[in-house]
């Protein structure tokens, strides 16, 4: 019986939840375009319709906090120990306040969420730069622009809060997508399966 060598191969198992990159992307190759021109449709939109993508934006974040208290409660069923059952109970008293709130007024939400926004910018950049300087660790230079340009967008949103409130949300997601989109369209396009040699 022929026994497999090291040089032979490696089949891709169907049943692998994991499975490599390229080889995934080969075998779908028309959901991986689909679904970056559908991103990339959506983040164009975005673009042009900032306030709107804001608001709905800000939306979805209240309806995935009400649908996180309701997974939140349900599993206070299953708990094993009233104080598991109480620390749910708690989670998804926090989570359906929130998302209520943030229902109840989009735009104040879009508001509080813009500043939340500036300021993380602002402090992650600033700790960035700091510890790209002094640490100067390799590629340290471009850590220390990446950390001031955040810093720089940070302060600038914040300057411009609230004026800007209606559209720096909208104005992120929309580059988000687009991005994405153009990923997934380049990886569907350009990852092709290698073609034997011509012998």
């Amino acid at each position: 019986m022929a026994t497999e060598t090291a040089t032979d191969p490696v089949p891709i198992n169907p049943l692998d939840p994991e499975p490599p990159p390229a080889a995934l992307v080969r075998r779908h190759r028309g959901w991986f375009f689909a679904l970056g021109a559908a991103q990339l449709i959506a983040g164009t939109v975005a673009l042009v319709m900032t306030a709107a993508a804001t608001l709905l934006t800000v939306v979805v974040i209240g309806s995935l906090a009400l649908a996180g208290a309701a997974v939140e409660a349900a599993s206070t069923m299953w708990s094993r120990a009233w104080q598991e059952g109480l620390a749910h109970m708690l989670v998804a008293l926090l989570y359906g306040a929130f998302g209520m709130v943030v229902l109840a007024n989009p735009g104040l939400a879009a508001s509080t969420l813009t500043l939340v926004l500036a300021v993380l910018l602002l402090v992650n950049g600033a700790v960035r730069f700091g510890l790209a300087v002094t640490g100067q660790f390799r590629g340290w230079g471009m850590a220390a622009v990446g950390g001031a340009l955040s810093a720089l967008l940070g302060g600038l949103i914040w300057a411009d809060w609230p004026e800007n409130s209606l559209w720096v949300i909208g104005l992120f997601v929309g580059l988000d997508l687009v991005v994405m989109g153009a990923y997934w369209i380049a990886a569907a396009l350009t990852d092709r399966a290698p073609t034997a040699a011509a012998v």
